[in-house]
């Protein structure tokens, strides 16, 4: 009995280690405030008087929480919002029984207490938030991809070229549970197939991978993504040509980065002038019905994406 409640601790401090791992980095201060529920000093936040238009997103995972629209001046030190975006903020009952805490809907992360019935606006809530909690995403910015909790399965954005290519390999490895092909890492919200083609939007057609980490690993995908495509050539796959077709890793935690670092390490250690970027992940917009799954449904094999041996 004893061995097994050991080796319930040991799989729960695993857990943790690797939720913290999967997450962005945070600062001894950052992390006595989100992490173990401190308070920043009153009039001493970043965006306690930020006027700009933006969205405020958590610290540790990136998701949304709050817009500028209902940032108002509560004089109390703190950030207030009356308004969160939906889904984005849990209340809970805070440690002391008296005020209600308000945590990250998706890590957990604590970002402040809420207070209602005072008055200040119309709404009468009083979202009393740590600037330390939030980064700040001026309107048109991009917003970085949301950092989901991890559970059994994690995330990868791949681009190679034509995503019907990229898609038809990486859905045959073991382990993957779903493939999306679609655009990342533009400037255009949810642009059209169309709108893309232009070049002009800054997107690349790339592949949303969500795979099981217990039956395939982030490194042998990333070394299938790059021995089905030719990771020198530049803005272009084949006949394909074009910034959208461009080689890029569009990596979703900093393990992601580093096996992308290492594998192009090695290629470039045999020789190869590696084109491929290697960037944090950014909205990913889903593509017309007719591009998914494109060469499973009509029964062809890619014109550009051969499978190459390189490792």
């Amino acid at each position: 009995m004893m061995t097994k409640g050991i080796n319930i601790l040991i799989l729960v401090l695993l857990s943790q280690t690797i939720m913290a791992q999967l997450y962005n980095n945070l600062t001894k201060e950052e992390a006595r405030v989100i992490e173990y529920k401190g308070t920043e000093r009153a009039f001493t936040g970043e965006y306690t008087d930020n006027k700009s238009a933006g969205s405020y997103i958590c610290r540790k995972c990136n998701a949304p929480l709050y817009l500028s629209n209902d940032k108002f001046e509560s004089n109390c030190g703190w950030p207030s919002f009356d308004d969160e975006i939906e889904d984005a903020v849990v209340r809970v009952t805070d440690a002391d029984g008296r005020r209600t805490e308000i945590i990250c809907a998706n890590c957990d992360g604590h970002l402040g207490h809420v207070f209602l019935n005072e008055g200040y606006t119309s709404k009468n809530t009083r979202h009393c938030v740590n600037s330390i909690s939030m980064v700040f995403i001026p309107e048109g910015d991009p917003l970085p991809m949301k950092i989901e909790t991890y559970e059994r399965t994690e995330t990868a954005y791949l681009a190679s070229g034509c995503f019907w290519g990229t898609e038809y390999h990486l859905q045959k490895m073991p382990g993957i549970l779903s493939t999306t092909v679609g655009y990342t890492g533009g400037t255009v919200k949810n642009p059209s197939y169309k709108e893309v083609c232009t070049g002009r939007t800054g997107h690349a057609e790339a592949v949303k991978v969500v795979f099981d980490p217990s039956k395939v690993t982030y490194r042998e995908i990333a070394k299938m993504y790059f021995e089905t495509h030719d990771p020198t050539q530049v803005d272009r796959q084949g006949p394909d040509v074009g910034t959208q077709y461009r080689s890029e890793i569009f990596y979703a935690n900093k393990n992601q980065r580093k096996v992308a670092e290492e594998l192009v390490g090695i290629l470039e250690g045999k020789g190869l002038n590696v084109a491929t970027g290697i960037t944090p992940a950014s909205e990913f917009y889903e593509a017309e019905n007719y591009h998914q799954d494109y060469y499973k449904n009509n029964g062809h094999t890619p014109y550009c994406h051969i499978y190459t041996r390189r490792f």
